[in-house]
């Protein structure tokens, strides 16, 4: 965490309690007693369970919740020597580390103490299924009403899962103003490793807010960042040079060890490659699934959500045509080998925005630096060689450690997607004709459970009301640019992944095909998904690309609507509603975007 204006770290308070914990649905839970982890030797076990258990349908029931008390507030802070305008947790970018055990309870109290702003908040817990607890998903206009200023709101979910993930404000655009921190749930792993160096962000920065850009993207082109960080840190300007702000993340290593390293991309509208001069990394699990372990001297990843087609029939014979779109906040778990130190005692690590789908005009100086000892040399180190593109990793490598299989097609849907002015001349995303508009005190878990669900078109609510059947979905783009994929409350199954247009001869891998929240469509190219019903719940699914899903790029998948009622904590909703509801009646707040 890095804070220019800012003398202490913030408390964060961990606390177990009693509270019991919420359904895991459809994954039997399993009691025991605290685990107490694995070591540098046995990381393919965690206490009566292993890498070979079946996260999907068991999961360990510690019986601790690991509790958290965040704060949302809008100091001035300096991440890269330039002071400008934030909104942040905790008072850092990023903010806190969630942590908890596979098997714990986390629960939040989230507290919106924003001083300059009259806006609402919430935050979502990207990647966590949120299984059979859709109401703590945290998006505006869909599972909550916005939470205002001086209210406070509290998410519990189970951690059924296991791995390295990221928590976000899903209101506006305040994620990119720093809302955001990394979360990690401790459990089994594919490799051994000596030590965890946790979670390290990457995000594209700007002088300017990103409020800014969004109104700039609502009628000019795509907006181009003038900086980026790692860990909430950065330089602006080179080493030595005149003028240069702000201080390089900086991490040691001891010759001999081999050290885990979480990465996330939170960034608005970035595409990274990332490596460490003359170091390979083993990667161990993309998003929260565990993959059979391979090396890469250098690592794409994505920037956040990217959304859409639909449901096509199990024939295929309908094409999709999807435009552009980005952001999808991916994570790679890596171990990297310490075994450099004759070569050099310091080392850049680089992550480097991609041109054909990312504009940053100091690409090249997003760097930290990887110590060996007590060195403290400035690197002189070389880049490794790669072409500038803004693919995913090969779906060939990202093969799932637990293997599972795809069936039958159920669902047909399909979903033509554009992008024209509308008529105040502003720049919006389109699906069949239709921008997402929500309204933020009327969110689709109210009107679920007030049984008003004849939805507005401008919902985009689309229907999955059979449990454990699959949907399929196919995307497809004729733009020369890359775009990521992301689904709330689900991994989805990558069925086919490649360039050209999509047509019923495309092969589908339905045996253990790479799973994940997050993946790319290329440029000019096709992605083929699916996801199983099996979670009731109303979910989103959208473009990351903050101004995209601003601009209504985005459609929700309202699945097994007779079971959510008796799921939804219809206190906290009604309760976090009239709150707003009395605070927007004072304040009067203008919604002037998507809702999301």
């Amino acid at each position: 965490m890095h804070s220019a204006t800012l003398s202490l770290l913030p408390v964060l308070a961990l606390v177990p309690s009693s509270l019991s914990a919420p359904s895991a649905g459809n994954a039997q839970l399993a009691t025991r007693s605290v685990c107490k982890g694995n070591t540098a030797t046995t990381r393919s076990q965690w206490c009566d369970f292993n890498i070979d258990t079946d996260y999907t349908n068991i999961a360990p029931d510690t019986g601790v919740t690991r509790e958290y008390w965040l704060e949302l507030t809008d100091p001035i802070l300096a991440p890269d020597g330039r002071p400008r305008y934030t909104q942040v947790i905790n008072g850092t970018v990023p903010g806190p580390t969630l942590y908890a055990d596979w098997g714990d309870t986390v629960k939040i109290h989230y507290t919106n103490k924003l001083t300059n702003s009259t806006n609402g908040t919430s935050i979502h817990f990207h990647g966590i299924r949120q299984n059979y607890t859709n109401s703590h998903d945290g998006v505006v206009s869909i599972t909550q009403c916005p939470t205002p200023k001086g209210s406070s709101y509290t998410y519990t979910w189970k951690a059924v899962q296991y791995g390295t993930s990221w928590y976000h404000s899903h209101f506006g655009l305040q994620a990119f103003e720093g809302a955001f921190g990394g979360i990690v749930i401790n459990g089994p792993a594919t490799a051994n490793y000596d030590e965890d160096l946790g979670t390290i962000t990457l995000l594209d920065w700007d002088k300017q807010t990103a409020d800014y850009w969004w109104t700039y993207s609502q009628t000019q082109a795509q907006p181009s960042m003038d900086n980026g960080l790692i860990n909430g840190t950065n330089t602006f300007g080179q080493e030595g040079a005149a003028g240069t702000t702000g201080k390089r993340f900086t991490t040691k290593f001891e010759a001999g060890k081999s050290y885990r390293m979480r990465l996330i991309n939170a960034a608005v509208d970035t595409h990274f490659k990332f490596s460490i001069d003359n170091h390979d990394m083993q990667v161990i699990a993309t998003d929260l699934v565990p993959v059979k372990p391979f090396n890469t001297s250098v690592l794409s990843i994505a920037m956040g959500k990217v959304f859409v087609a639909g449901h096509l029939s199990s024939s295929f014979d309908k094409k999709l045509l999807l435009t552009r779109a980005r952001r999808v906040g991916q994570r790679y778990d890596i171990i990297v080998q310490a075994n450099q130190q004759s070569v050099a005692k310091s080392f850049w690590m680089r992550a480097k925005p991609q041109s054909t789908c990312s504009k940053n005009t100091n690409a090249d100086n997003i760097k930290g630096i990887v110590y060996y000892g007590d060195s403290s040399a400035v690197p002189t180190t070389s880049s490794y060689s790669y072409p500038d593109n803004c693919d995913d990793m090969p779906a060939s490598q990202l093969v799932p450690h637990l293997a599972k299989n795809v069936g039958s097609s159920t669902y047909s849907q399909a979903h033509n997607v554009s992008i024209s002015k509308n008529d105040q001349k502003l720049w919006r995303w389109y699906l069949n004709s239709t921008s997402l508009k929500l309204d933020w005190g009327n969110p689709t878990l109210v009107q679920i459970q007030n049984q008003m669900t004849n939805y507005a078109s401008t919902d985009a609510v689309f229907q999955l009301e059979k449990a454990d059947e699959w949907a399929y979905t196919v995307i497809e783009t004729n733009f020369p640019v890359s775009h990521p994929i992301h689904l709330h409350g689900h991994d989805y199954f990558i069925l086919a992944q490649g360039t050209g247009a999509y047509n019923s001869s495309v092969h589908f891998n339905t045996k253990n095909p790479a799973r994940r929240d997050t993946a790319m469509l290329p440029a000019a190219g096709y992605l083929v998904i699916a996801f199983q019903t099996d979670n009731p719940g109303t979910w989103l699914m959208h473009c990351h690309i903050g101004w995209h899903a601003e601009q209504g790029f985005a459609l929700q998948f309202v699945e097994r609507q007779n079971e959510i009622p008796s799921l939804t904590d219809t206190s906290l909703l009604n309760d976090n509603c009239n709150a707003w509801a009395s605070y927007n009646s004072a304040v009067n707040v203008f919604q002037d975007d998507s809702g999301i």
